[in-house]
């Protein structure tokens, strides 16, 4: 077997060109972007972190008094990751026909869509 046809065999049966790898990371994508937006309407931190104290708290938690603000963002990106990539896998199970048919424009649509929500999330309350 010649040097360029093992590398060529390499680059087929790699992660990156499978199927599978194509449909988990679509609706990774896809579904991230959508769980972080409930997280932050809905309150689903998976914890909050208060800086003044180092202290991790299980949940979305409200601040302590004379404790400083408390932080929300990485719970919410934790939850997304996780719910994201349970569907990501959960779309590998999906015949390549159906997932075939996930339109890559969503990539783009839904972040936009998404968009009001994140000012709105930045304006004081």
């Amino acid at each position: 077997m010649s040097a360029n046809t093992a590398v060529s065999s390499k680059k087929k049966n790699s992660i990156v060109t499978s199927p599978k790898f194509r449909t988990f990371v679509l609706v990774f994508s896809l579904s991230a972007i959508v769980l972080y937006v409930l997280g932050i309407l809905l309150g689903l931190a998976s914890f909050t972190y208060h800086p003044a104290t180092g202290r991790l708290e299980w949940g979305q938690t409200m601040p302590r008094r004379n404790e400083g603000p408390v932080m929300y963002w990485y719970g919410w990106i934790l939850t997304a990751f996780i719910g994201a990539s349970i569907m990501g896998f959960l779309a590998t199970l999906i015949p390549e026909t159906v997932t075939r048919r996930i339109p890559l424009a969503l990539l783009w649509i839904i972040p936009l869509l998404t968009l009001p929500v994140f000012v709105n999330s930045l304006l004081p309350k």
